[in-house]
């Protein structure tokens, strides 16, 4: 295995504007040659962790990266912008992400026409936005041929701006300000933003989520299903928000209803395997 910490703005200076300085965490498999795969292409698995767009979260970074990593992925880890830094900063740096890997694919062994975004709640916002917004003047003032993902991971999302189910502490951290005019609420609401060209989706929430309703999950799942674009969703009965793995190794402390959501990384590596269409 292999791993770097990329700053970001060392291959694109103008992010480091404002005293930014994203990071990507990159975990590279080794292609086994005694097996004759010495040019073996992987799969790739972009994370954006959450935290409410003002930290990203630890929990829902190396410990998700390194699942992944097992299963001969190559793992980015997008440790983006937050509060005071504001949209469209962290559309940006997944941009500068996709755009590394494209432009590192041979050394890398990148399959390019195989890339997932993964976003745990605020960082499922990040990850929706993009998978539909990637190619929006925003981004594209920045990266003119910015590309888009092949599939999207979301887990426990920020999905709606809308007051009555959304997360509001995390877009007035996205956007400096609250409350929200009419139209930031339906620009920032990812289920509006889902087309026919929207990537296949994987979703998976609680019920019990007091934190981000899991409301955000179904509404973008509905929106999904009206413009048939392939969606596999799990909701959990029980747990509380930010779960990451679900299990010991994330959480202090679990009961055994809440332990059993812990299968929704089988699931999701199953789903990446149908998607991707690998063995």
């Amino acid at each position: 295995m292999e791993h770097m910490i990329l700053h970001l703005k060392d291959t694109f200076p103008f992010l480091a504007e404002e005293g930014q300085d994203p990071t990507v965490q990159v975990y590279l498999p080794d292609n086994l040659t005694e097996m004759g795969w010495d040019d073996r292409r992987h799969p790739c698995l972009m994370i954006c962790p959450g935290g409410g767009y003002g930290f990203c979260s630890q929990r829902e970074a190396e410990p998700i990266a390194l699942q992944f990593l097992a299963e001969g992925f190559d793992v980015f880890v997008l440790n983006y912008s937050t509060a005071p830094h504001r949209f469209p900063n962290q559309l940006r740096q997944v941009a500068a992400v996709v755009e590394l890997i494209h432009q590192n694919a041979s050394a890398w062994h990148c399959d390019t026409e195989h890339i997932a975004l993964m976003g745990f709640s605020a960082g499922g916002h990040l990850a929706a936005q993009y998978a539909n917004a990637y190619d929006i003047p925003e981004v594209r003032e920045a990266f003119p041929d910015s590309k888009g993902v092949q599939a999207s991971i979301l887990c426990y999302p920020v999905i709606t701006a809308d007051p009555a189910h959304g997360h509001m502490g995390s877009f007035e951290n996205l956007l400096g300000h609250m409350p929200l005019t009419a139209q930031e609420q339906r620009d920032f609401s990812c289920e509006n933003l889902v087309s026919r060209r929207t990537p296949p989706t994987f979703l998976w929430h609680t019920a019990a989520d007091a934190v981000v309703p899991v409301a955000n999950s179904l509404l973008y799942a509905q929106t999904l299903a009206e413009n048939e674009v392939p969606v596999e969703m799990h909701i959990f009965p029980y747990g509380a928000h930010g779960l990451s793995t679900a299990t010991e190794q994330t959480n202090n402390s679990l009961e055994l209803n809440v332990s059993r959501n812990a299968v929704w990384m089988e699931y999701v590596k199953n789903w990446l395997n149908m998607t991707f269409e690998r063995k």
